[in-house]
């Protein structure tokens, strides 16, 4: 992107937003940025991060796993924040008490599994497993990102990781993975059928005259590498051996530069402003192709965008703006993202391995309406999009 078009950018999500209460709800959340920067004493600072004993994720008894994903909440002091970009007759009332009730309405109305947050409160009080990934604007308050990635991860029913214990040199501050496992009592049940990744996409560029946002380093692209990799050989290793690897979804906040290869023509969505990337390709959407199991890969950050797109045979797809306290558009309901994995059933009516991947996104509105529901992923049809992509690069 542009220098001048990623100030604008820049200058934009420095503007603060928040609406009328309405109610509160998530099962399955992702909730991925803008982080809300948290203020906590010199003497908290200094503790090590305590991380919360590890859960085990898996699907449920109907063979479904449902991620919720909140992109750019932007959440300041409550009640006091005013909301931006609304109708006038939104404006009396609007606060980012808003934003609260979106997600409380969401977890009620939807159920998730999982959440990955920026704002914790309600996924806490609901008992449900969250993870979180930082945002550019996390180190804005008196915490630095690794501090605010610290805090994080000593939260109850956290999911969240420092940074990978096998990695003792990575850039950036929350890079990990979670893996899901298949219906308790299956043939599946201790093996990750579906992979999650986290990554730090950074903040900003901090290489003299590279100006714009920051990017995936190569540290992080190798790590994510061996993971793949690890989680491959898992997967088609005995027992239940497998000849394919378990799907994977990919979380981050930045988009990659890739997201600009999309038109209303071959995208599900809409594109209401610039790819806001970073003004540098760090090839890690060839790293993500390379890997070979990620199917799709989830952003934030640019607010009035909220499409999805396949490049490749991945799906890069954005989840619309959540918060109230961050720019929107007046009359263009703020929105989240669901990602619904279904598994196939057995020759003797248990569940096997993941099947298809889905998605949908529900409004800000009276009924929650739900919008641009398509397939991000099929196993049937795998095979015959990868022969079409190998093909079309002979």
């Amino acid at each position: 992107m542009a220098q001048a078009s990623s100030a604008v950018s820049i200058n934009r999500r420095k503007r603060f937003v928040s609406l009328p209460f309405r109610g509160f709800v998530v099962t399955l959340a992702v909730i991925l940025l803008r982080f809300v920067p948290i203020n906590v004493s010199a003497a908290a600072r200094r503790q090590p991060p305590q991380q919360q004993l590890p859960q085990k994720l898996r699907f449920g008894r109907n063979g479904e796993f449902k991620i919720l994903q909140v992109a750019d909440m932007h959440y300041a002091d409550g009640k006091t924040t005013p909301c931006l970009d609304v109708l006038p007759h939104q404006v009396h009332g609007c606060s980012d008490l808003n934003t609260s009730a979106f997600i409380q309405r969401m977890i009620q109305a939807e159920k998730p599994n999982f959440i990955v947050f920026t704002a914790f409160a309600p996924a806490i009080a609901a008992g449900i497993p969250w993870a979180a990934v930082l945002g550019n604007h996390d180190q804005e308050g008196t915490l630095s990102r690794e501090g605010v990635m610290k805090h994080i991860v000593g939260l109850k029913h956290t999911m969240s990781q420092f940074n990978p214990s096998e990695a003792h040199i990575i850039d950036g501050f929350g890079n990990y993975n979670l893996e899901v496992g298949g219906v308790e009592g299956s043939g599946f049940a201790n093996k990750s059928v579906l992979n999650l990744y986290f990554l730090d996409s950074g903040d900003y560029s901090t290489v003299p005259g590279i100006p714009g946002y920051g990017w995936i380093k190569p540290s992080q692209q190798l790590w994510f590498q061996r993971t793949s990799a690890k989680l491959q050989r898992a997967y088609m290793s005995p027992p239940n051996v497998q000849k394919s690897s378990a799907p994977g979804l990919v979380y981050f906040h930045i988009p990659l530069p890739e997201f600009a290869s999309f038109d209303s023509s071959n995208f599900t969505g809409v594109r209401q402003e610039g790819i806001s990337s970073a003004s540098v390709n760090s090839g890690f959407f060839t790293t993500i192709v390379e890997a070979g199991d990620a199917k799709a890969v989830f952003t934030g950050h640019d607010h009035l965008n909220d499409f999805c797109g396949q490049l490749m045979g991945i799906q890069l797809c954005y989840a619309g703006g959540f918060g109230y306290h961050a720019y929107g558009k007046a009359g263009w309901s703020r929105r989240a993202r669901l990602v619904v994995a279904s598994l196939e059933k057995t020759e003797k009516g248990g569940w096997g391995a993941v099947k298809s991947i889905k998605t949908w996104k529900r409004l800000d509105d009276q009924h929650l309406t739900a919008i641009d529901g398509h397939v991000l992923w099929s196993k049937n049809s795998a095979g015959t999009r990868r022969k079409k992509h190998i093909l079309g690069h002979a």
